[in-house]
């Protein structure tokens, strides 16, 4: 019998006490372990879907005239002296900035006036998989467009037009068929025409022209500052918004997912370390006879030590391998159930396993420190007396 096969048979023989401080302790590490994987797999799925909601950069061309403004920022002249930018120059530029991999999204635009029964209406070309990734709140009655020809309306100018499904606008140098009407957004997407963006360049004669570009870039610490000014260096002729508020406002969103989260976790493990403590505790008080009996016999303090130590690390390393197991098996059961995107996210990691029970094994250690000096504490002659 030694200091570490001691420490085993104290556990075998108070069975029941073992189990009951592994399962406290495995309930802690389960917690944690698929909090902070719900966390991180929401997080990723959340700053995804932010990322394409909504472009936070627009770029136009230089003017000084007439200011027209679409979803509620200023896009520059559209009406006198109308500067256009190049589409391919434009999105060429920048797709190659030193920070391209934080850009999402890069729509261009081109609004042009057609007419519907002579009276006119705005019709917006627009790249269609680009656009629905920043406006993919967009709800359809109807199909969306298939051919070049084909656009779809806002519900407001579907109305106060009375322009329906199969209605043709004229544009330049011929038509586009309406197939579908957009839901109420809320917008200014609610008064428009939006169309295939080269059928309209095509049609206008306008062929590369685009009026201005949304830009969606966001990334966790993403550097919108030193992207629009990469953006600024390619495109010295054009004016850029960086729109600071919307990047502030979603990344705020996430880190507050994911401080709420940590703090729920260190309360869990707290309250876990806590009770290990207590349970501890108790083992100490109730053998104290066989400690005195220990330390008769020729046991120093750090060998006691040593002994509710290693009693607290075996508990600390099967709470943390059946914690980790428990919870990857939990966080993917959750998100499955709750159908979030981003469940392969999640992989089961060796190493990570293995520095989560390394972790455990030392807090479970220093939970039991208190215990563990108090045992140190006690001497022979203090058994002895009371016998």
């Amino acid at each position: 019998m030694n200091i570490l096969t001691l420490p085993l048979k104290n556990l075998k023989r108070k069975l029941l006490r073992t189990g009951i401080l592994i399962t406290v302790f495995t309930v802690g590490i389960l917690s944690v372990v698929m909090l902070y994987n719900v966390s991180e797999t929401i997080g990723h799925s959340l700053e995804k879907k932010m990322t394409e909601f909504g472009a936070n950069i627009l770029i136009y061309p230089k003017s000084d005239s007439l200011n027209v403004s679409y979803g509620g920022f200023s896009l520059g002249n559209l009406s006198y002296s109308v500067k256009y930018l190049s589409e391919k120059e434009t999105n060429d530029s920048i797709r190659s900035i030193a920070n391209k991999e934080n850009i999402s999204t890069v729509a261009p635009k081109l609004v042009e006036l057609g007419t519907y029964k002579e009276q006119p209406v705005a019709v917006t070309g627009i790249i269609w998989a680009e656009e629905f990734r920043i406006k993919n709140y967009w709800a359809l009655d109807g199909k969306m467009p298939v051919n070049p020809n084909e656009a779809i309306i806002g519900s407001r100018a579907a109305d106060l037009l009375g322009i329906t499904i199969n209605s043709p606008i004229n544009l330049g140098t011929g038509t586009v068929i309406i197939t579908g009407i957009l839901k109420k957004t809320g917008t200014e997407d609610d008064n428009l025409i939006f169309a295939d963006l080269h059928s309209v360049q095509s049609l206008a004669g306008k062929q590369d022209k685009i009026n201005f570009i949304e830009v969606a870039a966001l990334c966790s610490g993403c550097p919108i500052d030193d992207i629009v000014a990469q953006i600024q260096s390619k495109l010295p002729n054009t004016d850029i918004n960086a729109l600071q508020n919307i990047v502030k406002q979603r990344m705020s969103t996430i880190n507050y997912v994911k401080r709420l989260v940590l703090m729920v976790s260190v309360v869990i493990l707290v309250i876990a370390c806590f009770m290990l403590s207590m349970f501890m505790l108790a083992s100490v008080n109730e053998r104290k006879k066989e400690i005195g009996l220990l330390r008769a016999i020729g046991y120093s303090s750090s060998k006691i030590f040593i002994i509710f130590g290693f009693e607290a690390m075996i508990i600390g390393i099967f709470a943390g391998v059946l914690g980790y197991l428990g919870g990857y098996v939990s966080s993917v059961q959750l998100l499955s159930r709750i159908d979030i995107e981003g469940t392969g996210h999640i992989l089961f990691d060796p190493a990570l396993m293995a520095t989560a029970t390394l972790f455990v094994a030392v807090l479970s250690v220093l939970s039991a420190a208190l215990p563990a000096l108090k045992a140190t504490k006690i001497q022979p002659t203090d058994v002895f007396s009371q016998i």
